[in-house]
């Protein structure tokens, strides 16, 4: 078990040692987001101490709540998508992204389902956690478009809808097909739904050579360049509680009380292992290029309303001043 007392940080082998001073970095986060996994197990790992940072977490409504925070400077970081940043950038801020996660949603239909694959979903009802706006649902219809020559809203029918209320409608038989969540997907798999594909795979047969990175954490580069040091060694505490929860089964064990799963092994076992499967284990020019790509789908598939207007990802969207 892992332990934060003073004592274990302060008393190594019968001698006391000083504790370094503590640098505060206040993040803005979602409360119920899967991020706050990733900050737990910092802080139970004590890297949090080891790196010299208080991280102060502010509890968020959601990601637009987020993106005021930041533009208001009342959060030094916060976690987005690569669009939004890139959109700012078109329009003069200086907001850019470190990589944080690959994790992508998928297409999840009941065990008995008569669709087999994309091509099968005409005349189908697709329920879609998010709205019209919502990446993976343009991600589809692109897909969609290239397999059959068709637009996919104009065969089936969509019916958008909070993350918990897709997986009802499906598990219920309201609607034929899910596109949700990767973590809600989790979910839906343990009560026995089955994926078709994954956002993921969609993404390499439209041509992407791996996996894009969707949300990163989100700064100003000003307030980076002012307090270098103290990011740094956040993103250097953030990566190194990645490893661990891509390799140490243990930290997870410490997890599953806020992961609302302490009762229910199967669920605690898919949650991890869907979590794992996107975890960035660092920094790369190939991760900006799969930006680049994967923007260019969704600027030519959902315009205006998922990009801005731009038709390429702005340039320094990503920071380039960390390496990992």
């Amino acid at each position: 078990m892992f332990t934060r007392s003073l004592a274990a940080l302060t008393l190594l082998a019968g001698m006391v040692v000083s504790v370094p001073a503590q640098d505060t970095i206040v993040l803005g986060l979602q409360e119920s987001g899967t991020v706050q996994w990733e900050i737990e197990a910092i802080r139970t790992l004590g890297l949090d101490l080891q790196h010299g940072l208080t991280i102060d977490v502010r509890p968020l409504a959601d990601s637009r709540a987020g993106q005021i925070a930041l533009q208001a400077g009342a959060v030094d970081i916060i976690l987005s998508d690569f669009t939004w940043v890139s959109a700012q950038r078109s329009q003069g801020a200086d907001f850019t992204m470190v990589p944080h996660s690959l994790a992508v949603g998928g297409l999840m239909v009941p065990p008995d389902s008569t669709i087999s694959d994309v091509t099968d979903l005409a005349g189908k009802t697709i329920g879609v956690a998010g709205g019209p706006a919502d990446k993976s649902w343009v991600v589809l219809q692109a897909y969609y478009e290239q397999l059959t020559g068709t637009a996919l809203a104009d065969v089936g029918q969509a019916r958008f809808g909070a993350p918990p209320l897709i997986n009802e409608l499906l598990a219920s038989g309201a609607i034929d097909a899910g596109l949700n969540f990767w973590h809600w997907n989790a979910r839906a798999k343990q009560a026995g739904m089955v994926e078709v594909i994954s956002v993921a795979e969609m993404f390499a047969d439209l041509g992407l050579e791996r996996t894009p990175v969707l949300l990163g954490w989100t700064f100003s580069e000003a307030v980076a360049a002012e307090k270098a040091d103290v990011f740094g060694r956040f993103l250097d505490a953030s990566f190194d509680a990645k490893a661990r929860l891509l390799s140490d089964d243990a930290v997870w064990t410490e997890l599953a009380p806020l992961m609302g799963v302490s009762a229910d092994a199967s669920l605690f076992a898919q949650l991890r292992e869907d979590y794992r499967a996107g975890i960035v284990s660092g920094v790369s020019g190939e991760d900006v290029l799969a930006a680049e790509q994967a923007f260019a789908v969704l600027a030519r598939t959902g315009g205006s309303d998922v990009v801005g207007s731009q038709t390429q990802l702005a340039p320094g969207t990503f920071w380039a001043g960390y390496s990992r």
